[in-house]
């Protein structure tokens, strides 16, 4: 296709920050937790134990505790835009290790058939925390003139 005697060859593209790239991240982070967690109450007994109240969150504090815990990734969401640079830098470095060795923790100890599908979400958060710590370890450099 020709335009003003110019061809077009290529789609228009540009340098995405980091910052948006961690805080999409960290937004795609948050996506999979709630789908996992909604996805779950398909598994046999789970819905009964959440009426029951025999599950894991079972007292006020784990609850509590786990409510701080899944907030960290939507927070971070907007820490990744707002905060300076290093200490965005050092924040994303510290939890992304976090959520990564726990959701590959949690994908190794869920290893049975009705639990495939937060293996593969778990294995799929792994790959987007890992990604976040490694987009803020490569953080690129300010040049200085």
């Amino acid at each position: 296709m020709k335009s003003n005697n110019k061809t077009i060859k290529d789609f228009e593209d540009f340098k995405v920050n980091v910052r948006i790239k961690l805080s999409s991240l960290w937004t795609s982070v948050t996506l999979c937790y709630l789908y996992g967690d909604y996805f779950e109450l398909y598994v046999p007994q789970k819905a009964e134990g959440l009426v029951n109240g025999d599950n894991l969150l079972d007292s006020p504090t784990k609850l509590f505790l786990a409510s701080v815990m899944l907030a960290i990734p939507a927070i971070m969401v907007f820490l990744s835009i707002s905060l300076k640079a290093n200490v965005v830098r050092l924040l994303n470095m510290i939890l992304a290790s976090f959520f990564t060795l726990l959701m590959l923790f949690i994908a190794i100890t869920s290893i049975e058939p009705w639990r495939a599908f937060y293996i593969f979400l778990a294995i799929t958060e792994s790959l987007f925390t890992g990604t976040i710590f490694w987009y803020a370890f490569k953080w690129p450099k300010k040049e200085v003139s």
